[in-house]
């Protein structure tokens, strides 16, 4: 969902409404720094707030007063915005203020909404209240994010809650040494320590795969998502609902990695290639897709992906493969337009979505709409 910023901001003033409300500007994060700045803001309706992204790599998660660092059902989240030291043409994300009710939010990345980077509009006074349920909440969000580059980052796979934690001995150059990890039933025992690292290319030569599509993985190791051409993502899911983000189907608040659209311009190539890195922290099986859907369904189509999927079982790659492509429909992310170097896309709840635009590899544009903001675009 990527266009160039001149076409963005033409839609901009197409879509505005007659009366413009005030401008707020909220810097998220910095070198070293975990905080929305200002921590919150009081906004009238038709406002519009500009999260100024700087490093390394946050999110702007819609959340509630009583679980602020959870994602708040259909509510709006940017996804990861990586910036890289030394970057200075910050990302910036737009919101605009519908009502005067609060809107609460926090950064998904893990463990930054418990050391407080939170962000509140019209909080009243429950500002504190707020911030004291983040900072006393011990659960770590489940997609854990770091920028090593601008067009790079790195993730943690999120595991179902049947892994167990076991400690096993391998030999490694004749040498036994011990290992703890977290083991899923009927998984793979490891065979060594040392850790590897898989690179995955995404839609190499413009085809509709993730190659290998379907690869063992141990604790420790690394998956490298290159993206190759035009525009895709790499969604984590489920084995049930390949082609939904786990966040959509998960019963235990599970998010899950997801890259983001992936823009590749013509020609880009080698280092220039974007690429996005899970770090795989125990043995069950993970299942990704992408969730392009312009003009159909990439993950339909059958472009999906497997680590560790148990292939001596009835949930084995191909049984994955075979109900991403008999679900026929769109990704519940929403339409994307996925080609060439300047693709456009759109991803997000049932109350709106974040529109994005970026510019070459530089300013990242969004809009988010949801419970309580209108879709400007």
């Amino acid at each position: 969902m990527f266009a160039k910023l001149t076409a963005i901001a033409a839609l901009f003033a197409l879509a505005a409404p007659v009366t413009r409300g005030a401008v707020h500007n909220v810097t998220v994060g910095g070198p070293g720094i975990l905080k929305y700045d200002p921590e919150f803001i009081n906004a009238d309706p038709g406002d519009q707030i500009i999260f100024i992204f700087q490093q390394k790599n946050h999110t702007v998660t819609q959340s509630s007063l009583n679980a602020p660092c959870a994602p708040l059902q259909d509510g709006f989240d940017s996804g990861f915005v990586p910036v890289a030291d030394g970057v200075t043409d910050f990302p910036v994300a737009q919101f605009q203020v519908k009502d005067t009710n609060p809107v609460w939010v926090y950064c998904r990345q893990t463990g930054h909404c418990q050391q407080g980077m939170v962000f509140a509009v019209n909080p009243g006074d429950k500002l504190a209240t707020f911030q004291s349920n983040a900072v006393g909440n011990n659960t770590a969000s489940a997609s854990s994010t770091t920028a090593a580059a601008s067009d790079t980052s790195v993730a943690t796979a999120t595991a179902p809650a049947s892994v167990v934690t076991v400690t096993a001995t391998v030999t490694v150059d004749g040498q036994t040494q011990t290992t703890t990890y977290g083991s899923y039933p009927g998984s793979a025992a490891p065979t060594s320590v040392a850790s590897q690292n898989h690179v995955i290319t995404v839609g190499d030569n413009g085809s509709l795969t993730f190659s290998p599509s379907n690869i063992s993985a141990q604790v420790g190791d690394t998956l490298t998502f290159q993206f190759a051409a035009k525009n895709h993502t790499a969604t984590q899911s489920t084995f049930a609902n390949p082609c939904s983000p786990l966040a959509a189907s998960s019963t235990s608040g599970q998010v899950g990695f997801d890259s983001g659209f992936m823009p590749v311009p013509a020609g880009a190539s080698g280092s220039n290639l974007p690429t996005f890195t899970v770090t795989v922290n125990d043995t069950a099986p993970i299942w990704v897709y992408c969730k392009q859907t312009n003009p159909a369904s990439h993950c339909a189509a059958g472009m999906v992906f497997s680590a560790n999927a148990i292939e001596s079982g009835p949930n084995n790659f191909g049984a994955y493969q075979a109900k991403a492509k008999a679900s026929g429909s769109s990704s519940t992310s929403g339409s994307t337009t996925g080609s060439g170097a300047s693709p456009s896309s759109t991803a997000g709840g049932a109350n709106g979505a974040p529109r994005v635009a970026k510019a070459g590899w530089g300013a990242l544009v969004a809009t988010f709409a949801a419970l309580v903001g209108a879709l400007v675009l």
